[in-house]
C-alpha cells in the first residue's frame, strides 16, 4: 500500500464493485434486503470466486489456474 491519497489503493476494490454493480446489482430488483444480501453472496461464492474469467490470471478462471497451476 501506498502513502495516504493514492488513487491506486482502491482500485482493486473498485474494480470489483464496479462488476458487482454492472453484473449484479443493476440488473435486477429486490423485494427485500435479505434477497439482495442472498444474491450478492451467491454471485460472490458462487460466480465471480470460482468461475469468472480474470484479466490478472490471463483470462483464465480461479479454478482452471489452480488445475494448470498444480
Amino acid at each position: 500500500m501506498s502513502g495516504k491519497g493514492n488513487c491506486f489503493d482502491n482500485s482493486a476494490v473498485e474494480s470489483f464493485f464496479k462488476s458487482l454493480k454492472a453484473e449484479l446489482i443493476w440488473r435486477k430488483a429486490w423485494q427485500t434486503r435479505r434477497d439482495a444480501e442472498v444474491a450478492v453472496f451467491e454471485y460472490i461464492n458462487g460466480f465471480y470466486n470460482p468461475r469468472r474469467r480474470h484479466s490478472a490470471l490471463d483470462g483464465k478462471s480461479p479454478v482452471a489456474f489452480e488445475k494448470i497451476a498444480a
